[in-house]
């Protein structure tokens, strides 16, 4: 295995514990608000506690904006090394 797939791989390990609960927090309250929304019969003012979440409001307008960005990031960067990880194990 190449040196350069060995450091993503170490990076990608080191980052996925740090992205997992905001991800899954994200992930869960957006599809709780939509299904709750949609089918659970739930008004936008009683859903609006898992937007709440789902957006990192609960942390302050600097700190959802921090959120966001870094959980995007952090998407971005889990996505784009396992498919690295993923295409240097197919090319093998």
């Amino acid at each position: 295995m190449s040196t350069w797939l060995l450091r993503i791989r170490r990076w990608h390990g080191r980052l996925a514990p740090v992205v997992l609960l905001p991800l899954l927090i994200t992930v869960s309250t957006g599809l709780g608000y939509r299904l709750m929304r949609d089918w659970g019969g739930w008004g936008r003012d009683q859903a609006h506690w898992l937007m709440q979440l789902h957006e990192g409001e609960w942390l302050g307008a600097h700190g959802e904006t921090i959120y966001v960005l870094l959980n995007g990031l952090g998407l971005i960067w889990m996505l784009s090394t396992g498919l690295l990880m993923l295409l240097g194990k197919w090319l093998r």
